[in-house]
């Protein structure tokens, strides 16, 4: 009886793994797809439906500051795999879409060989004021800072995805309208606005900023800063705007040049808070929106607007005043998304949220 018991069991585990590897087709798209663990053979939730491959020529080209331009070779690349709750922006509440898994390739390994020619380099060599913009087959843009790319502390969650899964809920058994296209995934964004699909282009741009470069400068200080649109000051800012929550956040706070700085905590507002009501959430801003930090010494480092408004992970930018300093930096920018403090700008003259 034992060895009939244990023959039928293998016998289920092989019927198991040749029902995950197989083939079938999708009903609504009537694509091939590889069929997934929909027996819940292991405990990961994300491998339960079938993965479908995702149209594309895959055809990018790497353009811009660079002095290697040329076509992506996917062939030496590894991918890798992210999981998204699509949301699309609609006033007054945002649309969900569906819940997926992408696999593709992460945009940290596409640029990871590409040299770097900034236009600005003999002002400015540090590449904090890089970001790229990303165009696809219809003339669509969306940008992402470099500080998003390569200094993030959870890396390769921006993908070109090929592949994609449906995340399935258990009791509904939903099954989300599945993509079509090779699509830019972005891991970190709440509302998936930048996710756009069949990207063909990706452009690599430092910021255009006339602003002289003062090299230790002592003392750096600046007893205020100015919010503007690029074209006009919006409003001047000496103190933290009461009613705003202070966010006391513990921190290893590291640089990418002199290694250990402190592991004392940062105390601020988030920057969000003090920007929402001068820039409202716009698809375009979603999109194209850059917010550019700019110190009293010229220091300077860009991020987008959906990393800093946008995000589905908690992981904000503060807003630190220390109003007692009267030699010293009295604002400073602390990126909690970053692994690198590269992007706290310290001595703030200037917040700008621009379009690309």
């Amino acid at each position: 009886m034992k060895k009939i018991f244990i023959l039928v069991f293998m016998l289920a585990i092989a019927l198991i793994s040749c029902h995950k590897g197989k083939v079938g087709n999708d009903n609504q798209s009537g694509t091939n797809m590889i069929v997934g663990d929909t027996a819940g053979v292991t405990n990961d939730f994300y491998d339960d439906a079938g993965t479908v491959a995702l149209k594309g020529d895959r055809k990018i080209e790497i353009a811009g500051e660079v002095a290697n331009p040329g076509v992506v070779d996917f062939s030496k690349l590894k991918k890798h795999s992210v999981i998204v709750k699509e949301t699309v922006f609609k006033a007054p509440a945002d649309s969900f879409s569906g819940a997926y898994r992408y696999d593709g390739y992460s945009l940290y390994d596409i640029l990871n060989s590409i040299v770097l020619k900034k236009k600005n380099e003999n002002v400015f060599r540090p590449i904090i004021d890089l970001f790229v913009e990303i165009e696809n087959a219809k003339g669509e843009k969306v940008v992402l800072s470099w500080g998003e790319i390569y200094y993030p502390i959870h890396r390769h969650e921006i993908l070109i995805a090929t592949d994609v899964m449906r995340i399935v809920p258990s009791k509904t058994k939903e099954l989300w309208t599945l993509p079509v296209d090779t699509k830019l995934v972005v891991g970190a964004d709440l509302v998936t606005a930048r996710n756009i699909s069949n990207p063909v282009k990706i452009t690599v741009v430092s910021y255009p900023l006339d602003v002289p470069v003062t090299k230790d400068m002592k003392p750096l200080y600046s007893p205020e800063f100015k919010i503007t649109d690029g074209t006009k000051d919006l409003k001047n800012v000496k103190e933290l705007p009461k009613g705003l929550t202070v966010q006391n956040y513990p921190a290893i706070f590291y640089g990418r040049g002199k290694g250990i700085h402190s592991t004392q905590p940062f105390k601020g507002v988030m920057l969000k808070d003090m920007l929402a009501g001068d820039f409202p959430f716009s698809n375009e801003l979603l999109k194209r929106g850059l917010i550019v930090a700019i110190a009293k010494d010229g220091y300077r480092g860009v991020f987008t607007y959906s990393e800093i408004m946008n995000r589905n992970d908690q992981a904000e930018l503060l807003l630190i005043a220390s109003p007692e300093e009267k030699t010293d930096a009295v604002f400073r920018l602390y990126p909690a998304m970053d692994f690198f403090s590269d992007r706290a700008i310290k001595a703030l003259t200037e917040i700008r949220c621009v379009l690309r």
